[in-house]
């Protein structure tokens, strides 16, 4: 009866949600916005006529959203006890702290598109989260970790995933009702990283996995045999009786005609499908080797001729037309390696022909960007340069010169270019530890929880070396110290590029400052990227690149990804109420109220530089000023950069 009583009020609070509602304050609903403005088909539902309560709830199942939810706003929404976004298309990652929101018990994310490693965290001060019912079921989610964290959890739902392995830290929830993880790969021994099947779990489904090991006969008689069809090579019954037990074959005896049916299917759509697809690649190479036939003669006088036959066959048309077409003996240009002789043939061959497998970034404003070694081991970055690709040949070599020309400590430098037709290539240094935006937002998440890793599965998956990069990520991205390193570096690229470089008066606006163009090295010393756009023509001010940093400063100091001139007002807002620590990243790190008031300070800057008005912004050699003073200020002078900062947002 008990349990009737469980699943019925469940189910029926299930289904009185299904509507659109959000009943939440102002300052939440404001949140909320912000949260939602990268999806498509979002309207913020109206509040209720009257509260059900403190708490706040926001329920958005099936309306067609699409795009990817800024989920650390979500979790600044404190009061925050229900979310329902279920069957919808939304996509990307959830971040580890979103699940922090101090005040939520129930999470609905199922039938969407959500993928990657999910990462549950203990918050700072050892507060359990208080989630109660998880629903992620119809995702792509590929992991998941440290779940010890969700102990009061009683209902969770994870079937229809990519899962490949147990969740750690799920033997650790002993108040589970209701567990689904059917239709998964996961693998591993049977009730091991289970937890326990005793009186309160009345639910259990894991078909459709590839567990072995021996389900014990009490189990199977509690949750059925249908809660381990296809499960693997489960044996049924106890370890003494195992060559007796049944096997998943014996569970699905009564489908063994439809199975050899479905396999002929199987057989024949597959043949169809073979088929098709060379129909169709037969296709493209055709086309591809008209446009070879054609150029043949000269690819022969060049002597490149098996070269480009190769790269043409090997990759699709448009992918390789202009590398196909480009003047395979046009010569690299290095400026710090004269001697050195490479030629755009050789560029093809180390990026495997400008293919996938090499490929760092997609493009955008600033063009598509290739991993390359060259000889002497010499590893660089080969970028498609957009800005230059309608600029006269003359012209682009000119600006290529101009920008080798700029040489700083946070500056990536230019080491060479290329033109091999009418694409622009330049070539500059590989940063191992990749850029800004990655290292901030995509690492972290994409780590697991190491405290929960036994040291067994450490074993399975690269051992205590792995261990201890994983530490050694989560701990980089969490210290405070250099955080304000990376804003204090950006900010002295942009000073030394605002001011000009010696021998010339003038100076170079970048006029693209993202934190995907901020590159870091091993030193986690930051390298500021592409600022040839202004060498191109492309538009831009001084004020501009200040208000950009502002925006980075922000997003470094919040963890927030995603700015929008909202994102910024509201960030601005809570600075100028004097409550600039709520928007602190909770994953930050720091040592006593001293540091705490130093991570204010730089939200406090992040305000100055992206004021309404540009001729209120500093310049930035006075935002280097800035930065400098609130790591010194704390051992010499304390209070000096916060005073200066209030009288300037005071007058701003």
């Amino acid at each position: 009866m008990e349990l009737f009583t469980f699943f019925f009020v469940h189910g029926l609070l299930l289904l009185l949600s299904r509507r659109a509602a959000c009943a939440c304050g102002p300052s939440d609903r404001e949140l909320i916005a912000l949260a939602f403005r990268s999806v498509s088909g979002f309207q913020l539902p109206p509040p209720p006529p009257a509260a059900d309560g403190p708490g706040c709830f926001l329920r958005l199942p099936s309306r067609n959203l699409s795009g990817t939810v800024s989920w650390m706003y979500l979790r600044n929404v404190s009061a925050l006890q229900a979310l329902d976004l279920s069957g919808n298309a939304l996509h990307g990652s959830v971040p580890g702290g979103f699940w922090s929101a101090p005040a939520l018990l129930e999470v609905n994310l199922a039938a969407n598109h959500l993928g990657g490693a999910l990462r549950f965290e203990i918050p700072a001060g050892g507060r359990l989260l208080p989630l109660r019912s998880l629903n992620l079921s119809g995702n792509r989610f590929t992991s998941a970790a440290g779940l010890a964290a969700l102990s009061r959890l009683e209902i969770l739902d994870l079937s229809h995933n990519s899962l490949g392995l147990v969740p750690l830290g799920l033997d650790k929830l002993r108040m589970l009702r209701h567990l689904d993880m059917s239709y998964n790969s996961m693998r591993g021994v049977f009730s091991e990283g289970f937890p326990p099947f005793g009186a309160r779990l009345d639910f259990l489904n894991v078909s459709y996995n590839n567990f072995t090991g021996v389900v014990q006969s009490e189990v199977v008689k509690k949750f059925g045999k249908s809660a381990f069809l296809k499960a693997g090579s489960l044996r049924f019954g106890s370890p003494a009786h195992v060559a007796r037990s049944s096997s998943p074959t014996t569970l699905a005896s009564s489908h063994k005609k439809d199975t050899k049916l479905k396999r002929r299917r199987r057989v024949i759509r597959l043949g169809v499908i073979a088929g098709v697809a060379s129909v169709v690649v037969l296709a493209a190479f055709c086309c591809v080797l008209c446009i070879v036939l054609k150029k043949r003669k000269r690819w022969k006088d060049e002597g490149k001729w098996e070269e480009k036959e190769a790269v043409a066959v090997a990759a699709p048309p448009q992918e390789v037309r202009w590398v196909v077409e480009a003047k395979w003996s046009a010569p690299v240009v290095l400026f710090e390696k004269p001697l050195m002789e490479p030629t755009f043939g050789d560029l093809v061959k180390a990026t495997s022909g400008f293919g996938k497998e090499s490929q760092l970034a997609e493009g955008g404003r600033s063009g598509p960007a290739y991993r390359a070694v060259l000889a002497g081991d010499m590893h660089v970055v080969v970028r498609v340069v957009e800005a230059f690709r309608e600029a006269e040949d003359r012209d682009a070599v000119a600006s290529f010169h101009e920008l080798a020309r700029l040489r700083h400590p946070n500056l990536l430098p230019l080491l060479g270019y290329c033109i091999p037709g009418k694409e622009k290539l330049a070539l500059y240094e590989y940063m191992d530890r990749g850029d800004l935006h990655r290292w901030l937002h995509e690492l972290p998440a994409g780590q697991p929880n190491v405290e929960d890793w036994a040291s067994d599965t450490w074993d399975q998956h690269g051992g205590e070396d792995r261990r201890e990069a994983a530490k050694s990520a989560m701990a980089e991205v969490g210290d405070w110290p250099t955080r304000h390193r990376i804003a204090l570096g950006v900010a002295r690229a942009l000073a030394f590029l605002h001011q000009g470089w010696v021998g010339t008066t003038r100076g170079v606006i970048h006029g693209h400052l993202v934190p995907a163009n901020v590159l870091l090295g091993n030193d986690l010393e930051p390298r500021v990227a592409d600022f040839g756009g202004a060498a191109a023509g492309n538009a831009g001010t001084a004020d501009g690149d200040v208000h950009d940093f502002g925006v980075l400063v922000m997003e470094l100091m919040t963890g927030m990804e995603g700015w929008t001139e909202e994102a910024v007002s509201w960030t601005r807002g809570l600075v100028r109420a004097g409550r600039a620590a709520e928007a602190v990243d909770p994953r930050l790190r720091v040592a006593g109220p001293e540091e705490e008031k130093e991570v204010v300070e730089c939200l406090r800057v992040g305000y100055l530089c992206t004021a309404p008005s540009p001729d209120k912004r500093p310049t930035m050699q006075q935002v280097v000023g800035l930065l400098k003073d609130i790591r010194s200020s704390s051992s010499s002078s304390p209070g000096g950069a916060a005073a200066t900062t209030s009288s300037a947002i005071s007058s701003t």
